[in-house]
């Protein structure tokens, strides 16, 4: 049999309790107060409540203060309220939500009404829990990974070759692991990590960039590129995999990826620095969490704009929306190598990087090339031309 879920109605008047009491009786558990400092008390002495129903005007504590305090305790923040209350200003309203409400509810109350807010915000409460626990479940998963990982790369630091092999065993788990989680990426790690190297390795003589693209970083930014999203191990499948337009409340998760991707990096890297150097994990870290940024600032999740995005990353967005253009999408066919080509020009000092947009042209050949050679279908009419 399913529990039901438990209502606290706070209210200092009888009839107003009764009349609740008497509509939501029928389909939940109903616990009356008729003070504040009663709800307190009843909460603090380990009453449950999955959703309660605050009255506004009250002797001694009123329903701000109320709302406060349980705002302000760790075991009672997570639970919704809702105000009842006759006060129609909007200051009130802005109070009430600044304190940490969910709704409120105008006296005098419809009993439809009452239902219908109390059925939505209970089922908004179960599915915020469910998703705090996949996101916990997730976080101890990555946790996991991340430290058998470490295990095994600690194994291979006694010599020069053993630290490469230690890099690239780190770098194939983690991308193995992201690969699970996401069936529609295919060949698309390799392809960018290929168009990574060949756009800095063009780069490499330009002045603005030759102090920092030597040969050795650009191996180290060409076995790093395949991490960018890494963090969607993170992302719950019901957002991941969804075939149509996310909400924005599902955008919002789904952008939270560069943040966990990055996070699973520097754990690695922090246990790899103990016995070796792991600093070919700093591009992999900046390419995870910065690869969404845009050059005129308005990309995510910092809104960092020119210089202050780190190279890697700079990089990294241009290779990962080529291959998103002319990747096969569930919302969108494969665009044609020269319409992907136009569409990045025409965001050249906007969404990128000028100089990487100049330097793509010369080696537009070459992505062609690489997505000829690492295609995820053999369909010859979407041939890369």
């Amino acid at each position: 049999m399913k529990q039901r879920a438990h209502v606290l109605i706070v209210d200092d008047q009888a009839d107003n309790l009764l009349i609740l009491e008497d509509v939501l009786s029928e389909q939940y558990e109903v616990h009356p107060a008729t003070s504040g400092s009663e709800a307190l008390t009843y909460l603090a002495g380990g009453g449950v409540a999955d959703l309660i129903l605050l009255d506004v005007m009250m002797p001694e504590l009123d329903g701000f203060e109320v709302c406060r305090r349980l705002k302000s305790s760790e075991s009672t923040r997570s639970i919704p309220v809702m105000f009842l209350t006759g006060l129609d200003r909007p200051e009130d309203e802005e109070l009430g939500f600044s304190l940490g409400a969910e709704d409120f509810i105008h006296k005098p109350i419809s009993p439809a009404v009452v239902m219908a807010r109390v059925r939505t915000h209970l089922a908004l409460s179960r599915a915020t829990r469910a998703l705090e626990r996949r996101n916990a479940d997730l976080e101890l998963l990555v946790a996991e990974r991340t430290a058998e990982i470490s295990e095994q790369s600690r194994r291979l630091v006694t010599s020069k070759q053993e630290v490469i092999a230690a890099q690239a065993a780190t770098i194939t788990a983690f991308c193995a692991l992201a690969e699970a989680r996401d069936n529609e990426t295919g060949n698309h790690i390799r392809r960018t990590q290929h168009y990574v190297r060949i756009l800095a390795e063009a780069l490499c003589e330009h002045p603005r960039f030759k102090a920092e693209l030597d040969e050795e970083v650009i191996q180290l930014l060409f076995k790093s590129a395949p991490l960018h999203d890494v963090g969607k191990v993170a992302t719950p499948d019901a957002i991941l995999l969804k075939k149509g337009k996310l909400t924005p409340d599902e955008w919002v998760i789904m952008k939270q990826h560069c943040e966990y991707g990055r996070n699973a990096i520097l754990q690695a890297e922090k246990a790899l620095g103990e016995v070796a150097d792991a600093s070919f994990l700093r591009y992999a870290a900046e390419i995870a969490y910065g690869h969404h940024e845009r050059w005129d600032g308005t990309g995510y999740p910092q809104g960092q704009s020119g210089d202050a995005i780190p190279l890697s990353a700079r990089l990294m967005a241009v290779a990962d929306v080529y291959d998103a253009l002319i990747s096969r999408r569930v919302y969108k066919p494969p665009f044609p190598h020269e319409q992907a080509m136009a569409m990045i020009v025409e965001e050249r000092g906007s969404h990128f990087d000028p100089d990487i947009v100049d330097a793509l042209i010369q080696v537009a050949g070459e992505f062609a090339s690489i997505a000829r050679n690492f295609r995820d279908e053999p369909d010859p009419d979407e041939v890369v031309a």
